[in-house]
């Protein structure tokens, strides 16, 4: 008798092993990590979160996610990825580069997917080995800026600039690529240029400061989270000086910049959602999933700064409307609505 009790229970827990086996997954852990609170990451992690709750919705399943910001504190971003690692999360989201190469370092060996998002230059970053076949666990969404189109802006609205202003932090990865194309374009047109770097908010006020002693006539600044998260306390340092500064989103333009040209922040962060379901729910492996990249065509007044420094909001319009496959406006403020 007990041979058959033996008998019946093992039957009972292979069958019961089979089917666990071979029942499809309904429930999900995502971690993400955004790198710093500003306007663009918000943005960007807003609309992954409400694409994701869609995501479960519309699949039948359940997705639960771990979210955390380091505020550009690699301490904190350590913590919160072994967090996510000790969580057992399904899929890892990170935000901005520095993030998502802290990721790729910490799961080189447990092999958890991450996609990661804004990132500007994947391939510079060692992310991926190209943006058609990534080759590793690592895939995502990048904001890859067209710097020469934000350039020639600056000279449709001034074509006899003679200074350009680069305002940027050295040790942020989105601002390399984007610089150096910055000083080819104005080396090229024999226009001079003005660098000043900053680390932190204090740093940024004074190069900003600097910039105006300087002269210059006006002042890029890409991808550049640092100055992102200072753009509220240096606007009007160039607005009252008269100089228009140019930036790479329109989240610069948010918080007072005069113009911000870039990618559509909200749209990245659903496509960096919709990756996470072709992971999770198709079935598809990071390393052959192409990273996203998107048009650089949209151009973001600020209506106020505009006309401060002494543009005329139609003449701009007038003179960048060759170089923009849209122009649209927006007024200060301190996130978006």
């Amino acid at each position: 008798m007990k041979k058959i009790l033996v008998l019946i229970l093992c039957v009972t827990l292979a069958i019961s092993a089979f089917t666990a086996c071979g029942k499809k997954k309904e429930g999900f852990t995502v971690g993400i990590c955004n790198y710093v609170d500003d306007a663009s990451l918000n943005q960007i992690c807003d609309n992954i979160k409400t694409q994701l709750e869609k995501i479960a919705k519309d699949n039948n399943i359940t997705i639960n996610v771990k979210y955390d910001n380091c505020n550009a504190d690699a301490n904190v971003m350590n913590q919160i990825i072994s967090n996510f690692i000790a969580d057992k999360v399904d899929v890892m989201i990170g935000i901005a580069t520095p993030v998502a190469m802290a990721m790729q370092s910490a799961t080189e060996d447990n092999k958890i997917p991450v996609i990661f998002a804004a990132v500007s230059d994947p391939l510079g970053a060692g992310l991926v080995d190209s943006l058609a076949a990534p080759g590793h666990n690592i895939t995502g969404t990048s904001d890859a800026l067209d710097t020469d189109a934000v350039l020639k802006l600056i000279t449709a609205a001034k074509p006899d600039i003679k200074k350009v202003g680069l305002l940027y932090d050295q040790g942020q990865d989105a601002s390399t690529a984007a610089i150096k194309a910055a000083k080819e374009f104005l080396n090229a047109k024999g226009i001079t240029v003005v660098e000043r770097t900053g680390t932190n908010n204090d740093e940024v006020i004074l190069a900003a400061q600097a910039l105006v002693a300087d002269g210059v006539e006006a002042v890029f600044t890409p991808t550049d989270n640092t100055i992102m998260t200072s753009e509220l306390a240096i606007y009007e340092i160039f607005a009252n000086a008269k100089i228009p500064q140019y930036c790479g989103a329109d989240s610069f333009a948010l918080n007072g910049a005069f113009l911000g040209y870039g990618v559509n922040y909200a749209n990245l962060g659903v496509e960096t959602a919709n990756m996470v379901k072709e992971l999770l729910v198709d079935g598809k492996k990071p390393e052959t999933l192409a990273v996203k990249t998107f048009d650089n065509g949209t151009a973001t007044i600020n209506t106020e700064t505009c006309e401060k420094i002494g543009f005329v909001y139609d003449d701009i319009v007038k003179a960048f409307t060759p170089f923009c496959s849209k122009i649209q406006t927006i007024k200060t403020a301190d996130k978006f609505e």
